[in-house]
């Protein structure tokens, strides 16, 4: 069968469950083929196609009748349109005939149509219709307001008529449903019909002795439904079975997705799977556990590799039993072939390089893709499975993308929570994704997504402006807390909610904070005061520029380099009384695309050394190669600058481990930082440099080293400040806040 339905007041509305409850028996019947049949235009149905909530229609039917597309690719149902093209004048020769008479043309999106806003009397006028007529147009009056100018012969009946002859579809295989008097004209011919609950009275009217339309009860997907039963489609107890429900809940009132266990998970000798703590620990995973410490019942929702032949998986696990004796790990089995591409190749070679705005790095795979929904899809399932009702889930990062599509669909009752570690790229640079309207469909799903910094708040809500007709509901000033003018990524007002037209969204932005004992920790162990007291007597004499990344292209390394060649070169009374010190954690073996770039460093390390080295000074030490946590706080400590020159970073924690470092102990360091970082935004106190710019970046670095005592200690007393009170249990807190937070009261107060 064919399902020709309008848009608006038909098959975008009803009750939720009834809405539900179509859609999937959609879903589930693949033999039902979809149709829009709307008087929107391709351009104005576009935002439909990116709600991953709809069914995807088979074809669509836009402007009044005019434009006949296929709704996969979109493109023209060569065989019709070729037809209603031929007897279309164009809308040049429409709109210079329709000048004189002084309508108002709709400021829509139309194609092989003119519309017109009109009144009853205007629409009257004679002169009109003959113009039409010499065009060879029809004239359509709707809603007493609009007029539209179509091509002889064309609307939603005949386009319908036409793609029903094309599909060899008999009328009682086809059912068209609508709820204003637009839509006559589908509802005129002789397939099955149906008029929706509330629809207008002048359709009921003119319907009203048609014997195969049903006036229906319910409004919107509901009269569709009715429609089902009435003329027996899939059966007599068709629909019914088609009620499903929604996965059935869990017990986790708090569910946290993330891409890694909160433990690490490797194979002793014997190949029997053990658990330990984490090597490389970081300040959020501990953090995000600490919400479950008061016996809060929760899940972690994250991937487990195993392979056919292991032992049996273990889907669920305890985290601490101790600790958190409500916390369950729940386990998403995937293969190691999988998480490589999920994670390893694909999140890393097509979306990393592009929210870093080098998108002329990544490579697009359409094969890629299709592993990447799988396992977002799975990462989905358990999480339904999991939540309680109503509960929260806290997805975090670009990884989980798709989850929330998955997700609002299985448990519609949830409040889905997304955080965004990673820089999120201006319209004009995410744009280049393939798939960027399934992307953004889906974190729409989402009650609340975080962003670090306003201006990644903002970058969002462009993009997603190009996806979404959105209206904003709320904006708030960015000052005190962040710089406005300042740098780069300054703003001075963000958007903080969205109406989408099914859900308001909210939006925050929450600079991932840190954990201040943890550096505290590590400068009080006895072997890291004693490696700082080595520290101090072997720079005795000489200023100690730090520099401490992950090896990445985004990072700018071989610009920080060449930077200072430049600044030796420029001011020769540095030889001998600075150095640099570059720790450089090295990428995973499977990421080669990383060997050009360490192949360019190890040179350029090579060449500094080799010109400007004397007996007893090196000028640059490079340690590639990771240092415990512990080692680096120790070099914090004793640096005199702090040079972080990131290309773009979505935050960079590393400025604030340096800026705890010191204030714990007194010091005066001065931090260095790109205005292309995140934390640009938020550190006042740090000298903000261009990293694109050599001689900034050599001049600023020139300066950090001779700035005064007094200058030093102020800027890094206002920077320790900041980087204490926002700690990062701050923003976990203020992050689930702005989750419970309750939606925007009507009425809604817009603010340009």
């Amino acid at each position: 069968m064919l399902l020709a339905t309008d848009l608006d007041g038909t098959f975008l509305a009803g009750d939720p469950e009834d809405r539900l409850s179509l859609y999937q028996t959609i879903a589930a019947h693949p033999e039902i083929k979809l149709a829009y049949v709307t008087g929107r235009s391709l351009e104005a149905v576009l935002p439909l196609l990116a709600d991953p909530t709809l069914p995807q229609p088979d074809y669509i039917i836009a402007d009044v009748g005019a434009t006949l597309v296929h709704g996969d690719s979109l493109q023209p149902i060569q065989q019709l349109q070729s037809v209603v093209d031929a007897r279309w004048p164009g809308e040049t020769q429409v709109a210079s005939v329709i000048e004189p008479f002084g309508l108002e043309r709709q400021d829509v999106p139309q194609a092989r149509r003119c519309s017109y806003f009109c009144t009853p009397e205007q629409a009257a006028n004679p002169a009109l219709r003959e113009i039409a007529d010499e065009l060879g147009c029809d004239l359509l009056y709707s809603a007493e307001l609009y007029l539209d100018f179509l091509p002889k012969g064309v609307n939603k009946g005949s386009s319908l008529q036409a793609l029903a002859d094309w599909l060899e579809l008999s009328h009682d295989q086809v059912l068209a449903a609508g709820d204003t008097l637009n839509d006559l004209s589908m509802l005129s011919a002789s397939f099955h019909g149906v008029c929706v609950g509330q629809s207008e009275i002048a359709l009921l009217e003119a319907t009203a002795n048609h014997s195969r339309t049903l006036h229906a009860n319910r409004p919107g997907c509901g009269g569709i439904l009715e429609a089902f039963a009435h003329f027996g489609f899939l059966g007599e107890h068709g629909i019914a079975a088609e009620r499903r429900q929604a996965a059935q809940p869990g017990k986790a009132e708090l569910v946290m997705v993330y891409h890694r266990l909160p433990y690490e998970e490797y194979r002793n000798a014997a190949g029997k799977l053990q658990r330990r703590r984490p090597t490389s620990p970081n300040g959020i995973i501990p953090t995000l556990l600490s919400f479950f410490g008061d016996g809060r019942p929760g899940s972690w929702v994250a991937w487990a590799v195993h392979e056919d032949g292991d032992d049996p998986f273990d889907s669920h696990t305890t985290v601490d039993a101790e600790r958190y004796p409500k916390l369950t790990a729940a386990r998403v089995k995937l293969s190691k072939e999988e998480v490589d591409i999920f994670y390893k190749r694909f999140s890393k070679e097509a979306f990393w390089p592009t929210l870093h705005t080098f998108w002329e790095r990544a490579i697009f795979n359409e094969d890629d893709w299709l592993v990447f929904l799988k396992v977002n899809r799975a990462f989905a399932e358990r999480t339904a499975l999991e939540a309680a009702e109503g509960a929260i889930v806290w997805l975090h990062d670009y990884n989980l993308w798709m989850v929330p599509a998955y997700l609002r669909e299985l448990r519609p009752d949830l409040r889905i929570a997304f955080f965004h570690h990673t820089y999120f790229p201006s319209a004009d640079v995410f744009n280049v994704l393939p798939w960027r309207r399934q992307i953004v469909g889906s974190l729409l799903q989402c009650d609340y997504i975080g962003f670090h910094i306003p201006r990644q708040v903002e970058n969002f809500v462009d993009v997603a402006r190009g996806v979404f007709p959105l209206k904003t509901l709320e904006r708030q000033n960015c000052a005190p807390r962040f710089i406005t003018y300042g740098c780069a990524v300054g703003l001075e007002r963000m958007t903080t909610a969205l109406d989408t037209g099914t859900r308001q969204v909210k939006l925050g932005a929450h600079p991932v904070g840190l954990d201040i004992d943890r550096v505290r920790n590590a400068l009080e162990a006895p072997k890291i005061k004693e490696l700082m007291g080595q520290l101090r007597e072997e720079m005795k004499g000489v200023k100690l520029i730090l520099s401490v990344e992950r090896l990445d292209y985004t990072k700018g390394i071989l610009e920080k380099l060449n930077a200072y060649e430049r600044l030796l070169a420029d001011n020769p009374e540095l030889l001998g009384k600075v150095t640099l010190v570059t720790v450089c954690v090295p990428a995973a073996k499977e990421m080669t695309v990383y060997d050009e770039l360490q192949s360019q460093i190890e040179q350029a390390v090579g060449r500094i050394n080799g010109r400007f080295a004397r007996i007893g000074w090196t000028p640059l030490q490079f340690f590639f190669r990771s240092l415990p946590f512990e080692e680096v706080s120790a070099w914090y400590a004793m640096a005199d600058v702090m040079w972080i020159t990131p290309l773009r970073d979505g935050l960079n924690l590393v400025a604030k481990e340096f800026v705890a470092a010191q204030g714990l102990l007194g010091g005066r360091g001065v931090l260095v930082l790109s205005e292309f970082a995140g934390a640009a935004a938020e550190l006042k106190g740090a000298l903000l440099t261009n990293p694109h710019d050599p001689a900034d970046l050599a001049q600023t670095c020139y300066l950090a080293l001779n700035l005064p005592k007094s200058e030093a200690e102020a800027r890094l007393r206002e920077l320790f400040d900041i980087v204490c009170y926002n700690d990062i249990r701050r923003w976990g807190e203020e992050f689930l806040a702005g989750v419970q937070v309750q939606e925007v009261p009507e009425p809604l107060t817009l603010v340009s």
